[in-house]
């Protein structure tokens, strides 16, 4: 690596310091945490190594405990005992609660929690004997469940905000009042206090469903896993290889943020520590080469939302995906592969656009670090990914991947590098980076599950998706143009997951009526949740983006949904056709075809987004005509990009052909128009 390059490049990247790699802040009101010290920040310590060893116990049936085999529904509250409670040391009350000490009323809650929990736990197993779930479960138990349900909503709140409190609170005393007549479609079979407290807190459909049953047997993996990868500085080995693969194309600083993101984010699963991480650096680098604040910014949230759709290790609703669908973890990142390559493809080719119309161009190579030089520094990392997608897609061993890709990893980390090789303080902090993880998603995950159990309480999903059928007059089309716009008004409130979870239960059911694939439907829902990251008013990543940027919040929110605009067509492409998520009877082949076509779609259409063409040019040079010609390439690329047939009444030729019609004479005639403009000038100079 020459001089130049560690003085104006890779400098940044030594200065980023990969503290949390999943920090998440699931809303944008939800900002103040506190830092544990002394005792607290122990006792989180030892929490999180009993968690993550319960775990390993469990998945690997290791028998910790002699003479005594743990049901299930033991093991998910002994969780929930070890972690919730510190929902309310680590995420203050209130703004005027204090950061640097703990409350009483805090450490009240804690204790309380830690109590009901423990109590709850020592009674599944008699609840599951008797069937105390439907009823009949004694007043302590009953007591404690009322507690439990309480102080669940007070972490959903302090973890997810007022709004997704306010959003799920209802649904779950929704059963209390189920057979009002006012409550129309949503009119349900009623329980009474006893009977619901019951159904919530010691079925295994409701706080120990699906949520928390993701989180007990592959999210905790997958979390250890990422901070593991980050804290061997995995994050700075990404970003010098994007940096050498990338840097030198036109715009390249912002090719390599979507190259480092999409990396990093393959590995983390988190959108903020994505932007966090890669932001930092390639940012400021954005900024340099010429893209304004706003757009630098835009481009890194774009990038990093990507993360919890990239495989081999997504967000936590994958993993809830997977239990809604009762499949393995690798079925639903097989099926994001071609869903993830669309998006950062588009990314990509509005970037490129962006950077031609601007004249914007790459980094020098005497600036950037060498790939053989930063491949030798970080090889070991290849060993441990290859590792990882093996065990997850030929042994289908998903619980177990991740614990046997981070063993390999610290080995060879411990072996091969001087810099990041792990002491007693970097195995203390490790631990307390993944409790505060867990906690987060611990407080979201229970909180959310008690919104499933209310619905399957009451009996009402089936009705539900048949209303729903008879509104939309079983139009497939309008279903989906309902579901989007249902899932993106949810999600501008809700995290992801809490979004994906209500959609699941309120809309795929009627999705899946229509005979619709139920792997694309769950995508679908899926993507158009996430899409609120980039989205005002919530936009989390944009704003985390703009923070670092140094620009105004509002305006890189409405920049990410011009920059990622591509990415709200995708979704339809997929469960249109569900050979994009490589399902149906030949779906490698037709997968690849459709995938080509997409891209070739996209193609055009990042061209008339962004008014340059690839192989044409500058569309400004087209004068008075440059915006129908825009529109014409948007339209003529979204129809290639469509699959045919299924629900479409057109087939696949006939809309390709339709496609092609609408391109073929709006291209040559932006050529035309182009080539005459840049050729004008110097016919002038002609003698």
């Amino acid at each position: 690596m020459s001089p130049s390059a560690s003085d104006s490049v890779i400098a940044p990247t030594q200065r980023i310091e990969f503290d949390d790699p999943h920090a998440n802040m699931q809303e944008a009101e939800v900002t103040r945490v506190r830092t544990l010290r002394g005792a607290w920040r122990w006792a989180l310590v030892v929490a999180t190594a009993v968690t993550i060893l319960l775990c390993i116990n469990q998945q690997f049936s290791l028998r910790f405990f002699l003479g005594y085999t743990q049901l299930n529904t033991e093991y998910f509250y002994l969780l929930i005992a070890l972690m919730l409670p510190f929902t309310f040391l680590i995420f203050p009350g209130a703004e005027s609660s204090p950061l640097d000490r703990i409350p009483w009323y805090d450490i009240l809650l804690f204790v309380v929690t830690f109590a009901c929990a423990i109590l709850l736990m020592r009674s599944v197993r008699k609840a599951a004997e008797a069937g105390w779930e439907f009823g009949g479960a004694p007043t302590p138990v009953i007591v404690a469940g009322v507690i439990m349900w309480a102080v669940l909503m007070e972490a959903l709140r302090r973890t997810g905000g007022w709004s997704l409190l306010l959003s799920v609170l209802p649904f779950t005393v929704y059963p209390l009042f189920a057979d009002a007549t006012w409550l129309g479609p949503f009119r349900g079979t009623q329980s009474t206090l006893e009977q619901a407290t019951s159904y919530h807190v010691l079925s295994g459909e409701s706080l120990l469903g699906i949520p928390i049953q993701a989180f007990a047997d592959t999210v905790i993996g997958f979390l250890v896993f990422g901070t593991a990868l980050m804290m061997t500085g995995a994050g700075k080995f990404f970003i010098n290889i994007a940096f050498a693969l990338c840097g030198t194309f036109r715009g390249g600083a912002a090719k390599v943020c979507i190259f480092a993101s999409g990396l990093l984010g393959m590995m983390s699963g988190s959108i903020i520590s994505n932007v966090l991480t890669a932001g930092t650096m390639t940012i400021p680098v954005m900024k340099k080469s010429g893209f304004r604040a706003s757009y630098a910014a835009a481009i890194e949230a774009c990038a990093s939302t990507g993360a919890v759709l990239a495989p081999p290790v997504m967000g936590a609703t994958a993993f809830v995906i997977a239990q809604f669908l009762n499949v393995s973890y690798a079925d639903v990142a097989l099926a994001a592969i071609i869903p993830a390559a669309l998006y950062y493809i588009g990314l990509f080719m509005q970037v490129d656009s962006y950077a031609a119309r601007h004249g914007l161009k790459g980094i020098p190579r005497s600036e950037l670090p060498k790939v053989w030089d930063t491949i030798k520094e970080g090889w070991y990392y290849i060993f441990v990914i290859a590792l990882l997608i093996v065990m997850l897609l030929y042994f289908k061993r998903e619980s177990h991947a991740p614990f046997y890709a981070t063993a390999l990893l610290l080995v060879l980390n411990q072996i091969f590098s001087k810099d990041t090789r792990w002491t007693p303080a970097t195995i203390s902090k490790f631990l307390e980076v993944n409790g505060r993880t867990f906690v987060e998603l611990v407080g979201i995950l229970a909180g959310c599950g008690l919104l499933i159990g209310a619905f399957s309480m009451t009996g009402v999903v089936s009705s539900l998706a048949n209303d729903l059928l008879r509104i939309a007059g079983d139009n497939a089309l309008l279903l989906l143009v309902m579901c989007a716009f249902t899932s993106l008004v949810l999600g501008l409130g809700l995290t992801t997951t809490a979004c994906y979870i209500f959609l699941a239960i309120l809309v795929a059911p009627a999705l899946e009526k229509l005979g619709l694939n139920r792997m694309a439907v769950h995508m679908f829902i899926f993507y158009w949740g996430m899409l609120s990251s980039i989205t005002p008013p919530v936009a989390i990543a944009s704003f985390a983006a703009a923070g670092i940027a140094g620009s105004p919040a509002m305006k890189t929110g409405w920049e990410s949904m011009w920059v990622g605009s591509i990415i709200y067509f995708i979704p339809f492409f997929f469960v249109l056709n569900p050979a994009l998520v490589l399902q149906g009877p030949s779906p490698y082949l037709e997968g690849l075809g459709l995938m080509a076509l997409a891209g070739f779609g996209t193609l055009f259409i990042c061209g008339g987004i962004q008014g340059y063409q690839a192989f044409v040019g500058d569309l400004r040079g087209a004068g008075a005509l440059e915006w129908p010609l825009r529109v014409l390439l948007v339209i003529g690329g979204f129809v290639i990009a469509t699959p045919g047939g299924g629900i479409m009444p057109l087939a696949q030729w006939q809309v390709t052909s339709l496609g092609l019609a609408i391109l073929i004479p709006t291209v040559l005639t932006a050529l035309v128009l182009v080539r005459r403009q840049t050729l004008a000038p110097s016919q002038l100079r002609a003698p």
